[in-house]
């Protein structure tokens, strides 16, 4: 082979070895958020005929949502298996964070009609009554916000469903433990949602490959 040829062989194998690794987003967050007590739930009442002896199972504990709120590279939602079922007459989870653009499917796992619908601003909607083997329904949440669940039938029934303009974020256990991982180095806010208006929040400094803790105390 001529000399020459060789030129541009050795010029992109040089450009190969220079070429700087990716960022790899490898900061993580850990920690515990104080937590409210359990709250009494409403009383069952059904608004139409239901089954005799029907037994409405235990509402899901106090949980929070914590994430971190920055400018990031747009970033496409996880696709599937993100749903809110209605199961034992309440909603399973409870609570749900999504990221904005989400596909939610809303499963009716009991043996009666169900009713959802929301009159929230950032999603309303009303999915009529539908039983356990219709297929439900899914709708996009491509606004963030706050979007509360309700049954038109069992007005006992309550969930929230936290649409967030971010990816990172991770909900509590029922002790207010959480950990986010994979996150990428910089200043940010991070923010502990309990309800509309318990939100708290602290600015946090990431480094690669770190583990910073942050807790959340009650007020």
């Amino acid at each position: 082979m001529h000399a020459n040829a060789l030129i541009p062989l050795v010029v992109g194998a040089v450009a190969l070895i220079a070429r700087p690794a990716p960022v790899v987003a490898s900061a993580t967050i850990e920690g515990t958020v104080a937590l409210p007590a359990a709250s009494t739930a409403p009383s069952a009442k059904a608004r139409y005929p239901t089954a005799a002896g029907y037994t409405i199972g235990p509402a899901d504990a106090p949980a929070a949502v914590v994430y971190l709120e920055g400018s990031f590279p747009d970033a496409r939602p996880a696709s599937g298996g993100t749903e809110v079922a209605q199961e034992h007459y309440q909603f399973k989870p409870g609570l749900l964070a999504v990221q904005r653009g989400s596909v939610v499917r809303f499963p009716n796992h009991d043996d009666e009609y169900h009713s959802v619908f929301s009159y929230s601003k950032t999603k309303r909607f009303d999915l009529g009554r539908y039983a356990r083997d219709d297929a439900p329904a899914s709708l996009t949440f491509d606004q963030a916000g706050v979007v509360r669940l309700y049954c038109e039938i069992h007005d006992h029934m309550r969930g929230t469903i936290l649409v967030l303009d971010t990816p990172y974020f991770a909900k509590t256990d029922a002790a207010g433990t959480y950990r986010l991982g994979g996150l990428p180095a910089g200043r940010f806010v991070l923010k502990a949602w309990l309800d509309d208006d318990q939100v708290r929040e602290q600015t946090v400094e990431l480094r690669d490959g770190a583990t910073l803790r942050v807790d959340f105390p009650a007020p």
